[in-house]
C-alpha cells in the first residue's frame, strides 16, 4: 500500500528544523522585535556581541538553544504543504535565527498569518506550521538576554568583602566557616544578611550613560580567590547607576536596594561576648 510506504518514509525523515550538533554551536544570531543580537560561545558560556557587548544571562540563552534543538515539523500530506507554503509566503517576518557551528550555518525564519505561525529551514524543504511556544520563544528583546545581576559569584560563598561607603571602608573575611573583621569574629547572621543583599543586586534598567563618580565601591572576591569582582555605584539624582570594572554595560538598580544593603553592612557586627560565669 502506497500511503503506508509514504508514511513510514516520512516518520524515517529527521523532522528538526535544524540539524546540527547543538554542542558544536558557536554562534547564533538572532533577529526579533527589529533588533539583532549576536551571541558567541566561548569559555563554555555565552556572551552578547551585538549590538552592544554584553554579558549573556545563561540560563535563558540556553532555553533559546534547547528550543533550537527541539524544535521539529509534521509532515503535512500534499494540500496542507501547499496551504502552509503558501501562508508562509504571505505571512508577516516574525523572526530569524542562524546558528553557525562545525557543519556550517543553518537558518530558520518563521514568519506570523493572522494568529498562526510558519517556518522554513535552509535544512529541510517545504514550509511548516509551528507550535505557538517555539515562535514565542524567539520573541525576545536584547535585555531579555542580558544579564541583570550585577554580581557572578553565585551562590558561593565569598572569600573577601571590601565595601568602601563615601569615607568609611569595611573589609570582611572567610575563613574556614567564620568570618572576621579587624580580626574579630563576626556573627554569621549579619554577614549572611549582608552578602545576601549583595548577591540579589540586579539592573531594573540598562542606561546608556548616567555614571559619575562612584560613591560605593564593592569588591567581592570568590571561587578560592580565583575570582574577583569589583563594581562601583554612582548617584545620579535619585538613580543609582552601577558599572562593572572594565566593562562597558551600566546597570541601573534599585533605590532600596542600594539603601538595603547600606543597612546590611550597618548591622554586621562582632560575636557578642559570653556571659560572665558567676
Amino acid at each position: 500500500n502506497k500511503t503506508s510506504i509514504d508514511k513510514s518514509l516520512n516518520d524515517l525523515r529527521d523532522k528538526r528544523f535544524l540539524t546540527a550538533d547543538f554542542d558544536k554551536v558557536s554562534q547564533i544570531d538572532l533577529t526579533a522585535k527589529k533588533q539583532q543580537i549576536e551571541f558567541q560561545h566561548s569559555k563554555d558560556a555565552w556572551q552578547i556581541v551585538k549590538p552592544v557587548p554584553a554579558r549573556a544571562d545563561g540560563s535563558q540563552v540556553d532555553d533559546l538553544v534547547q528550543k533550537l534543538r527541539t524544535a521539529k515539523f509534521d509532515i503535512a500530506s500534499g494540500d496542507d504543504a501547499k496551504k502552509a507554503a503558501s501562508a508562509f509566503a504571505a505571512g508577516t517576518p516574525f523572526s530569524d535565527v542562524k546558528i553557525v557551528g562545525a557543519s556550517g550555518t543553518q537558518d530558520l525564519q518563521i514568519r506570523k498569518n493572522k494568529d498562526d505561525y510558519y517556518a522554513r529551514s535552509s535544512v529541510a524543504e517545504g514550509a511548516y506550521k509551528v507550535a505557538n511556544d517555539l515562535a514565542t520563544a524567539l520573541d525576545k528583546s536584547l535585555d531579555d538576554f542580558r544579564n541583570k545581576k550585577l554580581f557572578d559569584f553565585g551562590f558561593d560563598d565569598p572569600n573577601k568583602i571590601e565595601f568602601r561607603d563615601g569615607s568609611k571602608s569595611t573589609t570582611l573575611t572567610h575563613t574556614g566557616a567564620d568570618w572576621f573583621q579587624d580580626g574579630k569574629k563576626l556573627d554569621p547572621a549579619g554577614v549572611d544578611n549582608f552578602v545576601e543583599k549583595i548577591r540579589n543586586l540586579a539592573a531594573v534598567k540598562f542606561p546608556d550613560s548616567g555614571f559619575g563618580s562612584a560613591e560605593i565601591d564593592l569588591n567581592i572576591t570568590s571561587n578560592d580567590s580565583k575570582r574577583v569582582e569589583k563594581i562601583s555605584i554612582s548617584k545620579n539624582g535619585d538613580r543609582y547607576i552601577a558599572k562593572r570594572e572594565n566593562e562597558p554595560e551600566l546597570y541601573e538598580l534599585n533605590a532600596t536596594d542600594v539603601s538595603d544593603l547600606q543597612k546590611a553592612v550597618a548591622d554586621v557586627k562582632p560575636v557578642p561576648p559570653a556571659p560572665a560565669k558567676h
